[in-house]
This record gives structure tokens, C-alpha cells and sequence, in this order.
């Protein structure tokens, strides 16, 4: 038991801290580039494309948002592709000149209608963000500046979840983890390429858009990896912001992580060979740490060693504090829990809740993907009002 409970806390200790000063420490023996701006004559033409799904509540705002964008105006085509959209999206976006809107009646999911339109897209870079996200004006410009690494075949932005002041326990633990996820993107890239990408914001060289599985859960994960497989890095570029509201409370969160969960054992499923180290080197070591292990081991080794703890700690002073400190844990998640939807100034008490919680929806995302209930459309999350969480 007491090697069960060593390899345990090895797993979860390396996933969420050794990770991280391991790659900040690798970062740090690569000189990094500084790329020049580029003058409005420079910039390539870029087409920014929007699936969007019944989204009449923010639609306007996204059109807005996309037009106020520092970028040459007769360089930047806005095209939305709004497959199965029942209810207004589709006649908000047709009362704005310049501005593509491709609808098909049937609803596939987002990654068949964006299979269907990128033969049509002619611009050297093809810009993905989502409709509920707001993109800042330099956010772009900035991503495409980025292309001038010939090596470079996709750059992610930055999520950013707006969280109030006094917010439950989605936002305020979705904000938190991002921070830390943030931080770990930067490194991976200074070092050697993005491990995936946000989905809410990410560019890629148009003419190396290959075909995804139209069963593919998280699309941008499974596009982006296969390019790096391929010897192309995926950049990050920290300062191009998709900024959105946190959801709503944590029934709608769970909704959208057990759909991430599902659709992160489907992409070890897919991208087996990436597993492979001796062929894929700091790629297969950046992937299995930073990700294969939070969609696999994670909650197993919480598990046991938290179980193990029990069956060791008898008579002995540090298994017996190990498990104290771990049943405080616990205890204080619980509280979480309980407060988890009530708007609370004091944040960090959302924290052991929202770690736990994410590796229950792991769980969960097992469950649904492996019992073939996960579809490939999804109903929406719904989230934090964005006027009130600014």
C-alpha cells in the first residue's frame, strides 16, 4: 500500500506542480523570438470565422466586436457559419453589409459546418473564435504577426473568464484555473510548442486545414496537435484576448467539462502515436504531461491515495498527517460544494472544490464517451451575464 500511495502522489504532484517548474526551467534554455510589427501594407488578408448556433442574444455584440478589430478593413472578411441556427441569428447577421453568413437547415455540429466552408476560404490565414467571445482590438494583428516564423502553422489567443468581484464557485474556479493554465502555455511554447489550442481563439495557415472526423468532440485540440505531430509548432500568443463571461452556475459548467472530458479521452484515443517519445520527443513529453495525464491518471491517483492513506496511516505520525491534511481538503470542497452557486468576495474557498470537481467531470466524460452518449452537438452552457461580470 504504501508504494500505491507514493506513485499516487508522484502522478498527482508531478500533473499540478512538477509540470510546471520542469517546463519553466526547460523555457528558460530557449532564446525566444520578438517579432517585428508589421505595417498595414505587410498584414496578409485573414477571414475570421464564427460558428455560432442559436446565438441571437450576442450576436450584435459579436458583430460589433469582430468590426471594431484594429485590422485593415479590406484585409479582414468576417464569415459566419451558422448550420441548424433556429431562432434570430441568421437575420441579425443578414442586416450587416460585408459580412458572409453560410446557413445550412441541418445541424451536424460545429466541426461539419466549418468542414463544408474552408474550401471556400482563400485567405492565407483562417482566424476560428466563437460567438460568445469578445476578441480585444490589437488581438488579431498580434496573432497574425506571429506567422512570420515559416515553421509556425497555428497560434492560439488567450481565454480569458471575466469573473465579479463576489462570484460563485464556476467563475470564480474557472478564472483561477485558467491563470495557471495561462502560465503553463506560455512555457510550453517558449520551449517548444503549444500543447493544443483555445478554441475560442485560434489561427491557422489555410492551406494546411486537413479534414477533422466530423465525430471529433474538441476539434481545435485534435487539428492544432496534429499539425505539431507533423514538425510545425503552435504558437501562443498571450496578448490576443478571448474574453467571456464564466457559466452561469456549476450545472451549466459541468455541462461544458463533461463534454471536454469526453472529448479529451477521445483525442488520446485519436492521437495514439503521439504516445510514442522516441518518435515525437518533447512533443510526446509535453503531451502526456500536460494533458494525457490529467484525462487519465488524475482521478484514479486522487483515489488511491487518498484510500492507501487510509490503510498506512495507523501508528505512523506523516501517513497519519498526510491524511489529516487530506480529509481538511476534502472537507473544505465540501464546503465549496455547498456554497458553490452563492456569490462569495472570499474566492480562494472555491479552489479545493473546483479541483475536485474537475476531476469528478473527468470521470463523467469517461462515462459519456465510452457509453457513446456524448454527441457531437451539444446543447449550450449558459453564462455569467457579461455587463455584470466586467
Amino acid at each position: 500500500m504504501e508504494a500505491v500511495f507514493w506513485i499516487s502522489v508522484a502522478i498527482v504532484a508531478y500533473t499540478f506542480v512538477g509540470y510546471g517548474v520542469i517546463i519553466t526551467l526547460l523555457a528558460k534554455t530557449k532564446k525566444q523570438v520578438n517579432y517585428p510589427s508589421l505595417s498595414d501594407e505587410d498584414l496578409p488578408e485573414v477571414t475570421l470565422l464564427i460558428a455560432a448556433y442559436n446565438e441571437q442574444e450576442i450576436v450584435e455584440a459579436k458583430i460589433k466586436n469582430s468590426l471594431a478589430l484594429n485590422y485593415p478593413k479590406e484585409k479582414l472578411n468576417i464569415h459566419f457559419v451558422t448550420d441548424g441556427s433556429t431562432d434570430n441569428t441568421n437575420r441579425i447577421i443578414a442586416k450587416h453589409e460585408g459580412i458572409t453568413l453560410d446557413y445550412s437547415p441541418k445541424r451536424q455540429g460545429k466541426i461539419a459546418a466549418v468542414n463544408r466552408v474552408m474550401p471556400y476560404v482563400k485567405t492565407p490565414i483562417t482566424i476560428f473564435t466563437d460567438a460568445n467571445v469578445m476578441i480585444n482590438p490589437e488581438g488579431v494583428r498580434l496573432m497574425v504577426e506571429r506567422f512570420q516564423n515559416n515553421l509556425v502553422a497555428a497560434v492560439s489567443g488567450e481565454k480569458t473568464v471575466i469573473s465579479a468581484a463576489s462570484d460563485g464557485a464556476s467563475a470564480s474556479g474557472e478564472g483561477f484555473y485558467w491563470k495557471y493554465e495561462s502560465f503553463l502555455k506560455k512555457k510550453d511554447a517558449e520551449y517548444n510548442s503549444l500543447v493544443g489550442s483555445a478554441g475560442e481563439l485560434f489561427a491557422i495557415r489555410t492551406d494546411l486545414y486537413e479534414t477533422i472526423d466530423t465525430n471529433t468532440l474538441i476539434e481545435d485540440f485534435v487539428m492544432t496537435m496534429s499539425m505539431a505531430a507533423k514538425g510545425f509548432k503552435v504558437d501562443y500568443e498571450p496578448k490576443a484576448l478571448a474574453v467571456e463571461s464564466g457559466s452561469a452556475n456549476i450545472e451549466e459548467e459541468t455541462k461544458r467539462k463533461v463534454r471536454i472530458s469526453a472529448g479529451g479521452i477521445q483525442a488520446v484515443i485519436k492521437l495514439m502515436p503521439l504516445l510514442n517519445i522516441f518518435k515525437y520527443g518533447k512533443l510526446s513529453f509535453q503531451y502526456i504531461s500536460h494533458r494525457v495525464l490529467r484525462w487519465t491518471l488524475m482521478p484514479l491517483a486522487l483515489l488511491f491515495t487518498l484510500l492507501s492513506n487510509l490503510f498506512i496511516a495507523d501508528n505512523q505520525l506523516f501517513y497519519t498527517l498526510v491524511l489529516i491534511a487530506q480529509i481538511a481538503f476534502y472537507a473544505l470542497a465540501s464546503v465549496g460544494y455547498v456554497v458553490r452557486n452563492r456569490p462569495t468576495k472570499f474566492k480562494p474557498v472555491y479552489i479545493p472544490y473546483y479541483f475536485i470537481y474537475m476531476h469528478y467531470c473527468v470521470v463523467l466524460g469517461w462515462i459519456k464517451y465510452f457509453s457513446g452518449k456524448q454527441k457531437v452537438t451539444w446543447e449550450k452552457s449558459k453564462r455569467a451575464v457579461m455587463a455584470e461580470a466586467a
